[in-house]
């Protein structure tokens, strides 16, 4: 049986670099992140705006290691870091919050100090 290795370089680079900041920074909130992201394509993450908003509170930053997906609403304000938006989630989370990547997110907490993962 033929091993699959993931092939897409944006998600390649992002493994990478959550695996050097992890180190850097003595943070293993980035090493568990990416070997979440390291996952077959078929078990990523897929999270609805309805589970974000059940699992956290006001001004909570969460990190989603897959897509985040439109269904539900968004009643209080958080930052959600993931690798892929929808475009209806994007709009509804910059409504009451932010929606930025998992880079940025790293860039903004190099320490991952907070971060929840949501899967």
């Amino acid at each position: 049986m033929m091993k699959r290795v993931k092939t897409n370089p944006v998600l390649l680079g992002l493994i990478n670099q959550l695996i050097e900041l992890a180190r850097e920074n003595d943070a293993p909130i980035w090493r568990d992140l990416s070997k979440r992201l390291q996952k077959p394509s078929r078990n990523m993450a897929e999270v609805n705006l309805k589970h974000i908003n059940r699992h956290t509170s006001a001004d909570d930053v969460v990190v989603v290691p897959g897509k985040v997906l439109g269904s539900g609403v968004i009643d209080h304000p958080v930052t959600v870091a993931a690798f892929k938006f929808s475009e209806r989630a994007r709009a509804t989370l910059m409504e009451q919050g932010r929606a930025i990547s998992i880079l940025e997110l790293t860039k903004e907490n190099p320490g991952g100090k907070g971060v929840k993962i949501l899967e």
